[in-house]
């Protein structure tokens, strides 16, 4: 049999199959190794396995990275996402706390009667243009004009009838007067000073129908209730009485269909009344801004 020129071949060694055949000559002669070929395989497998352990260091490296990216998605997902992770634990949330105060109380407001209900704490001063201001009253559709203003310490000169015995009695002190026209009708209005609320409490329960404050006349007011049916009012504020009498100029009677005069008294009588309570109310808030 021919195996081509040269001669018959030898098997082929693989360096890289460990069951090949080894040559233990090249080229030479006898039973020697080569040393040189030997050397060189051994170098081969060397570089290889170098290259295997370059490899597989960089999967090494890329499964790291893949499971740091996997727990930093997990640390911003739900915790059950990945098997893992830490148990949470539910911190309690905190609980917003309201400032504390000490407890206080404003002090109540101060009651404008009180300080017209004694002479200690009604001090400011008591002049009829105080107590009765401006030249005209104006209530409703009605217009009063202003007449004659008049302030005696004597209260029986300034009061007629019955009414003298029931100011003098109960430590009437000063009455003010002051009358208002309109249409025909006159009215005056008197208010008596006393020490004490109890005082003018008194004397207003004492006074009756024939207890008048006397009409002031004079400056454009002509005479009028002067021996003449008029109507009268009486009430009390604090330690003030107060107490109307309106009529017609002209002199006649005023009877029960004369509902225009004795709106006339009721509208004075009013005035009066928020006159003195005006009074108290501005002493009360001097009072409270001290």
């Amino acid at each position: 049999m021919s195996f081509g020129q040269g001669g018959p071949q030898q098997p082929q060694w693989d360096p890289w199959k460990p069951q090949s055949e080894q040559p233990w000559s090249s080229g030479g002669t006898g039973d020697t190794p080569d040393w040189a070929a030997l050397a060189e395989a051994s170098e081969a497998r060397n570089k290889r396995r170098r290259l295997l352990f370059v490899g597989g260091g960089a999967l090494a490296t890329l499964a790291v990275g893949a499971a740091v990216a996997v727990a930093v998605v997990s640390a911003n997902g739900s915790p059950q996402d990945d098997p893992t992770a830490l148990p949470s634990t539910d911190l309690p949330s905190p609980t917003p706390t309201a400032p504390s105060f000490a407890p206080t109380s404003a002090p109540p407001p101060l009651d404008p009667k009180d300080f017209v209900s004694s002479k200690q704490k009604d001090t400011a001063p008591l002049t009829p243009e105080g107590m009765f201001p401006g030249t005209r009253l104006t209530v409703g559709s009605a217009v009063y004009q202003k007449g004659p203003t008049d302030s005696t310490k004597s209260c029986a000169g300034a009061s007629a009838g019955t009414l003298p015995k029931v100011l003098t009695a109960n430590g009437c002190t000063l009455v003010m007067r002051v009358s208002y026209t309109v249409d025909g009708i006159a009215s005056t209005v008197g208010v008596a000073v006393f020490d004490t609320e109890a005082q003018a409490l008194k004397a207003k329960k004492q006074a009756d129908d024939k207890s008048i404050v006397k009409a002031l006349t004079g400056k454009g007011v002509k005479n009028f209730c002067n021996g003449a049916v008029c109507f009268s009012t009486t009430n009390s504020y604090g330690r003030y009485a107060y107490f109307t009498l309106t009529g017609f100029t002209s002199g006649k009677d005023v009877t029960k269909k004369d509902t225009a005069v004795m709106r006339t008294g009721n509208d004075l009588a009013d005035f009066a009344f928020r006159q003195i309570r005006r009074r108290g109310e501005v002493q009360a808030s001097a009072a409270a801004n001290q």
